[in-house]
């Protein structure tokens, strides 16, 4: 292994050690009785966040379940390096909150555009005002489907001032809105409040009265009956790139799904986000492997042995990706690879394992080394990456079923619901 890939291996073990992160919960937890305070829990608003507005609507049910002190800040949205294409992620998050509220037995639509600025601004100021008087949880979802929605705003006299909220987001560490923060771990929308929750029982902070389910469990996938393959098999694009963690972890349950619906895998690389030119904040680098190992551990996947392909490894595979798909090992290689850089720590810029990756994959190393350090995949690259954003989809994995997209790993259960419909099957959860 270089001695760079060595380097970046050791920080990664180091930081994603789930070891490591039970040892902070216990001091934090430690510090915490020998204080004599309350489970303090932060959350983050972000005005214009479907995903907030869908979090919202869940915590009252959330207090009434745990003995915790909820504190509240409205926050601005993330900045542009964090959303470097904001039309799109704005379009994406109501498309997916929409899909989302039924499962949570809640009520949100798209409208089809954002909310305009002044009406964003009353909301704002209506929420601060709110939180003022401790009337938060009873006002937001109010004010949110009011925003959202067309109903009636408070007039506003002063630009609201949300920089005590951001500045409070900054020290603890993240970017986002929509997001709740215990003792040092940071928890995003309905999504992750199932792991806040069982941490939450875990301490003996849940309260005799709450039921033994969670608030919103995470969907099983592959859930549908398998059934005999339909006449013309559907095709299951996947989006991926060999540097996304969260790719890293998903290669077995996206071809479990296809293989349960009878569907066609297709492979769609594209460049990751930083090796087209974009910015990876600090808060942000951080927090998306973090929320990859806890995902990992929950659904029994080796992560965290990383050694991060960003450049030349990621275009050492992509010159041989293609080719692999022509002989019928395309995922095979895919597989190979994500598990040899994302939980084995093999260094993929180096001959020696990027051989070790091509030959357990069921191909020629000798065949497959001349292809390094070629142009050949970068038009195909290119041109999955544009399909991808046709779909208002900025970032990996992404999955599309006919004109079904979706982003996430955890979004699954959207594409195993438009292959149960196209093929007459049962599924979803």
């Amino acid at each position: 292994m270089r001695l760079s890939a060595r380097v970046k291996n050791l920080a990664a073990r180091h930081m994603l050690s789930v070891e490591r992160r039970n040892a902070r919960r216990e001091k934090a937890e430690k510090a915490r009785k020998a204080a004599g305070a309350p489970h303090v829990v932060e959350y983050f608003h972000q005005t214009d966040d479907p995903y907030s507005h869908l979090l919202v609507q869940l915590l009252p049910e959330f207090m009434r379940r745990y003995d915790v002190e909820l504190r509240c800040h409205v926050v601005s949205p993330p900045d542009d390096a964090a959303a470097p294409d904001r039309p799109r992620l704005e379009a994406y998050a109501r498309q997916d909150a929409a899909r989302l509220a039924p499962r949570l037995g809640l009520s949100f639509s798209d409208p089809g555009a954002q909310p305009d600025a002044a009406r964003i601004a009353a909301a704002k100021a209506a929420l601060l005002q709110a939180n003022e008087h401790g009337e938060f949880l009873r006002a937001a979802p109010e004010i949110g489907a009011a925003l959202w929605f067309g109903g009636s705003l408070p007039e506003i006299g002063t630009v609201p001032d949300l920089s005590a909220g951001d500045a409070r987001r900054d020290e603890l560490g993240h970017y986002l809105g929509g997001m709740l923060y215990y003792a040092g771990e940071w928890y995003w929308g309905p999504d992750r409040l199932h792991y806040l929750e069982s941490r939450l029982r875990d301490l003996g902070a849940a309260r005799d009265e709450a039921p033994s389910a969670l608030i919103y469990p995470p969907p099983v996938v592959p859930a549908g009956t398998a059934a005999a393959a339909p006449e013309t098999a559907p095709v299951l694009h996947w989006y991926l790139s060999f540097r996304s963690p969260y790719t890293g972890i998903v290669a077995d349950r996206v071809k479990a799904l296809a293989d349960a619906y009878g569907a066609e895998l297709k492979l769609r690389f594209v460049l990751p986000m930083v090796m087209r030119g974009m910015t990876i904040p600090r808060h942000k680098g951080r927090y998306i492997p973090s929320d990859t190992a806890r995902e990992a551990e929950r659904l029994g996947v080796a992560f965290g042995n990383a050694c991060d392909p960003v450049g030349k490894p990621v275009e050492r595979g992509y010159a041989i990706l293609p080719r692999a798909i022509e002989l019928g090992r395309g995922f095979e290689f895919v597989r190979s690879f994500l598990s040899g850089v994302w939980s084995e720590g093999i260094d993929a810029g180096s001959d020696s394992g990027l051989k070790r990756l091509t030959e357990r994959a069921g191909l020629s190393w000798d065949e497959m080394k001349p292809l390094l350090g070629g142009d050949h995949w970068r038009e195909e690259a290119e041109a999955n990456q544009e399909e991808m954003f046709s779909y208002s989809i900025w970032g990996v994995p992404s999955f599309r079923v006919g004109d079904v997209a979706t982003w996430g790993q955890d979004r699954l259960w959207v594409i195993e619901d438009a292959l149960a419909g196209m093929t007459g099957r049962q599924g979803g959860t």
